[in-house]
């Protein structure tokens, strides 16, 4: 397999490449902030873990999105 450098890739190609890494960090920016902002008692899991699994995993925008679907508690309304 014949790996292509960045310049051997067509513009168009380039310009995905950006967006989804543009997209994947704004993701984990805004899970990491409402990680920071929440109560220990309205996430599953440890919080600790969940931090450095989104930092630290390459995801594509899937743990942050799991984070938002799975990893927080919704408050009960009355």
């Amino acid at each position: 397999m014949v790996r292509k450098q960045w310049k051997d890739l067509n513009p168009r190609t380039r310009k995905l490449i950006v967006g989804a890494g543009v997209i994947d960090g704004i993701a984990k920016i805004a899970a990491l902030l409402d990680l920071l902002q929440r109560p220990p008692e309205q996430i599953r899991g440890s919080k600790r873990v969940w931090a450095i699994s989104i930092v630290l995993v390459n995801s594509i925008g899937a743990l942050p999105v799991a984070y938002f679907l799975l990893g927080r508690q919704r408050p009960y309304r009355v």
